[in-house]
C-alpha cells in the first residue's frame, strides 16, 4: 500500500508543475548529476591507474636490483681485476728513409700513402759519377794484375839466376879441389927436387885463385837469393795492394748500388719530402716507411695500477676510430721509467712548492697479427688488462 502511494506521489510530482524553489532545486540536481557520474568514472580509473603504475614500478625496481646485483657480482669476480686506461695510442716502428750517398735525385718512384713491397725502388740518385768510380777502380785493379804478373816473371828469372850462381859456385869448388890436389903434389915433388920452383909457385897461385872463385861464387849465390827474396816480397806487396784495390772497387760498386734506394720491408709510404732534381746528402730525410706488421699499443697506466701489471697478461684493445672494434693483445713489456723522465726537461721536485701528481708509465701491448690491416699509427684506443693471473700480488 505504501509502495502504491509512493508511486502515485511520484506520478503526481512528475505531472505537477514545480514551484520556483523546487525548480531551482531540480536544476541544481540536474547540474550535479552528470558531475557525480563523471566523478564515479574518474574514481574507477583512479582505482585502476595506480595499480598498473605500481606494478610497472615494481617490475622496473626488480630489474634494476637484478642488474645491480649482476654488476656487483661481475665486479667482485672480474671487474676489480680489470685495469683500464684511455691514455693509449697505436704506435709503429716507423723507418726514416735516407740516402747513403750524395747526388741529384733522378727519379722518385712512389707517392704518399702508397703501399710498397720489400725491394721496390723508392727513389734513384744520378749514378754517373759512381759508375765512373767503379770503372776507375776496375782499371786500377787490372793494372795491378799486370804488375803482379811482371813481378812473378822477375821471380822466375831470378830463380834461374840463383840456379846459375849455384852452378858456378859448385864449379869453383871443384876447381878449388883440383888446385889443392895439384899443390899437394907439386909440393912433394918440389921437396924432392923433382919440380921447379916456378911450377910450385904456379900451383900455389892456382889454389889461391880457386879459393877466391869459390868465395865469389858464394857471394853471387847469396846476392841472387837476396834478390829473389826481394822479388817475392814485392809480389806479396803487390798482391796485398791488389786486394786493397779490390776492396776499393767493391766499395765503389756498393756506392753505385746505393744510387737506387729500395724499400727494406713491406709498408706504406708517408711524409714524402723528396722531389726529382733535388740535391740530397747522406742521412737527409726523404720519406717515412710504416711497416705492415709492427703495430703495437703504448698504454700509459697510472703508477697506482702497476701493482698487478706484468708481461704476458691478456689485454683487450678498443679502437675509437672503428666504432669500438676490439682486438686481442698481450702485455709485452713495462717501461723502466715514467714518461716524464724521458722528456726534454724532466720535472725537478726538490723545490719549496710541491704538488704530487700521479705519474704514468708506458706499457707496450702486442696486438694480434690480424689487427695490422686496419691500424694506423696515432689512433686513440682504450686498453683493458686482465690481472687475475696476479691477483695475489
Amino acid at each position: 500500500m505504501n509502495e502504491s502511494i509512493s508511486r502515485q506521489d511520484e506520478r503526481a510530482f512528475e505531472g505537477s508543475t514545480p514551484s520556483g524553489e523546487d525548480a531551482a532545486r531540480g536544476s541544481n540536481l540536474a547540474r550535479f548529476r552528470p558531475r557525480s557520474e563523471a566523478s564515479g568514472k574518474s574514481i574507477d580509473k583512479a582505482r585502476g591507474g595506480p595499480t598498473v603504475k605500481r606494478w610497472l614500478f615494481g617490475l622496473a625496481l626488480a630489474g634494476a636490483l637484478t642488474y645491480a646485483g649482476a654488476a656487483l657480482a661481475r665486479y667482485i669476480v672480474v671487474g676489480q681485476y680489470i685495469y683500464t686506461t684511455d691514455d693509449a695510442y697505436v704506435r709503429n716502428d716507423l723507418a726514416i728513409v735516407s740516402p747513403k750517398i750524395s747526388g741529384y735525385i733522378e727519379e722518385v718512384g712512389v707517392t704518399d700513402n702508397q703501399h710498397v713491397k720489400a725491394g721496390q725502388m723508392l727513389a734513384r740518385i744520378d749514378a754517373g759519377d759512381y759508375q765512373l768510380a767503379v770503372a776507375a777502380a776496375r782499371q786500377k785493379g787490372e793494372t795491378q794484375d799486370a804488375t803482379i804478373a811482371r813481378i812473378k816473371a822477375q821471380v822466375a828469372s831470378q830463380n834461374a839466376v840463383v840456379a846459375q850462381a849455384q852452378a858456378q859456385l859448385e864449379s869453383a869448388r871443384a876447381e878449388q879441389s883440383r888446385a889443392e890436389a895439384d899443390l899437394t903434389r907439386i909440393r912433394a915433388l918440389a921437396a924432392a927436387d923433382f919440380a921447379t920452383r916456378q911450377r910450385f909457385e904456379q900451383a900455389v897461385a892456382d889454389r889461391a885463385k880457386s879459393v877466391a872463385a869459390v868465395a865469389g861464387g858464394e857471394a853471387a849465390l847469396a846476392g841472387a837469393k837476396a834478390n829473389l827474396i826481394v822479388l817475392q816480397s814485392q809480389t806479396e806487396e803487390a798482391q796485398r795492394l791488389r786486394a786493397e784495390m779490390a776492396t776499393a772497387q767493391a766499395r765503389a760498386e756498393r756506392d753505385l748500388g746505393f744510387a737506387e734506394i729500395k724499400a727494406p720491408f713491406d709498408g706504406v709510404i708517408g711524409n714524402r719530402v723528396v722531389e726529382r732534381g733535388q740535391f740530397t746528402q747522406p742521412g737527409a730525410r726523404m720519406m717515412a716507411l710504416a711497416p705492415d706488421d709492427r703495430y703495437y699499443v703504448e698504454a700509459n697506466f697510472k703508477e697506482t695500477q702497476l701493482d698487478r701489471l706484468a708481461p704476458g697478461e691478456k689485454a683487450k684493445v678498443t679502437i675509437d676510430a672503428y666504432g669500438g672494434r676490439e682486438f686481442d693483445g698481450v702485455v709485452e713489456s713495462i717501461a723502466p721509467a715514467s714518461g716524464a723522465q724521458y722528456s726534454l726537461l724532466p720535472p725537478e721536485n726538490a723545490t719549496g712548492n710541491f704538488t704530487k701528481i700521479t705519474q704514468r708509465f708506458p706499457v707496450r701491448i702486442k696486438l694480434a697479427s690480424a689487427a695490422g690491416d686496419c691500424l694506423r699509427a696515432g689512433l686513440s684506443v682504450v686498453v683493458e688488462v686482465d690481472t687475475r693471473a696476479n691477483a695475489d700480488r
